[in-house]
């Protein structure tokens, strides 16, 4: 089995695997757990024994990705630093008093830079929107100048978008809190909130599978889809106001949110990420196929590369879908009750389904796979946004 995967990842640019544990591995995994643990410590009285769980588990989750992906060390850092700034610039003004008002914070983010230019929610939102959109263009013209540094550049530029993307989801978190305390809420209730998860979640796999296979040349392709999300961000920001901190629904006000919700995006982004491959792929076989001279890897790599998104994806949603009748049936008194939301995540669902089940037992691959896949963006992006703007019920939480 070993043998094997060092065959693969030597055929698709990989050395054989190796693993030599560092000094900072080890501190990694003491800072991780130490913080995590710390918060249990210092927060323990105020917390239910669903949100210990939560905490847990997002804790041992983070120190695991940190230890076996060494990237994730360098975000979470960026992440940590940009953040604490942000709540040191809050604690200069506001102290620890819990709740200030709107009024109070926006003056104050209207007058300190760091909070202004940098930090503070719709500031660190913003640079990701800007970064996530130059590194489209960037990855594109690494593509057709077959330039390295440039590609290099353009990663850079995606891992700083998703440092900004995660730093402005944590100050929106205090910000919540600071205009009201029966505001304050993780940020991922509303169709705003969601789309910059989607964005940094789908940017973040792809980030991986960049590292994973050795290339960049599927970046531009990726990137069109968070740079659309981008855009829709935009427009519902300036034109519907969107951004602005709303009070719970209260049957979002629950620990369910806190892990539904990232399992579903998981979902979408693998689900986003593997159409764009399929793009690819399709676009690639126009060409021609496989060439010397080629610049995208090849095309058993696209595939490979597809289904294993596909096969994240579905694992992710497929959680995601029983947390959620979990959480209906706690809200609603049923697991199950044929919502136009439930009824298109099941569509979603048994599509993927179908498509792993065809690839595994029927051996399908190739163009229409990769047809299927891009398809399966569609019918993803109707049950993840089409819903809000054309059906109505009990999740219409995210409405236009």
């Amino acid at each position: 089995m070993s043998a094997n995967l060092d065959a693969m990842r030597q055929s698709i640019g990989h050395s054989p695997s190796a693993r030599h544990v560092r000094p900072l591995d080890v501190l990694w995994l003491v800072a991780v757990l130490g913080a995590g643990f710390g918060v249990l410590a210092a927060f323990n009285q105020r917390m239910d024994g669903y949100e210990v769980g939560i905490l847990i588990g997002t804790t041992l989750s983070l120190a695991a990705f940190g230890w076996f992906w060494r990237s994730m060390q360098g975000l979470t850092l960026a992440v940590a630093l940009m953040s604490g700034i942000a709540l040191w610039r809050y604690g200069a003004y506001f102290g620890d008093q819990l709740s200030v008002g709107l009024d109070a914070l926006n003056a104050v983010q209207g007058k300190d830079f760091f909070l202004k230019f940098l930090v503070s929610s719709q500031s660190a939102i913003m640079w990701m929107s800007a970064l996530y959109v130059g590194a489209t263009f960037t990855y594109f013209l690494a593509l057709f100048s077959r330039a390295e540094y440039i590609g290099r550049i353009a990663s850079g530029l995606v891992w700083a978008a998703t440092a900004f993307g995660l730093t402005g989801l944590m100050a929106r978190w205090r910000e919540s809190y600071l205009i009201h305390v029966d505001y304050g809420h993780i940020p991922v209730s509303n169709l705003y909130e969601v789309f910059i998860l989607f964005a940094v979640i789908t940017a973040l796999i792809y980030l991986f599978y960049e590292a994973r296979f050795r290339t960049r040349n599927l970046g531009g392709f990726v990137m069109l889809v968070i740079s659309a999300a981008v855009g829709f961000l935009l427009w519902y920001t300036f034109d519907r106001g969107a951004n602005h901190i709303q009070p719970l629904v209260p049957a979002l006000n629950s620990y369910w949110m806190k892990i539904h919700v990232p399992a579903n995006f998981v979902g979408y982004g693998s689900f986003a990420l593997a159409a764009m491959v399929g793009l690819a792929y399709l676009i690639k076989l126009r060409l021609g196929g496989d060439g010397e001279n080629d610049r995208l890897p090849k095309l058993a790599v696209l595939d490979d590369l597809m289904y294993k998104a596909i096969a994240l994806g579905f694992g992710f949603f497929t959680v995601a879908t029983i947390l959620g009748a979990m959480w209906a049936a706690e809200a609603w008194g049923g697991y199950w009750s044929w919502d136009p939301k439930e009824t298109w995540a099941l569509i979603v669902w048994l599509n993927y389904a179908a498509w792993l089940h065809l690839r595994l037992t029927k051996g399908w691959r190739g163009a229409p796979m990769a047809w299927w896949a891009v398809v399966g963006l569609f019918v993803t992006t109707f049950a993840f946004l089409g819903v809000n703007m054309f059906l109505s019920g009990l999740h219409s939480y995210g409405t236009l």
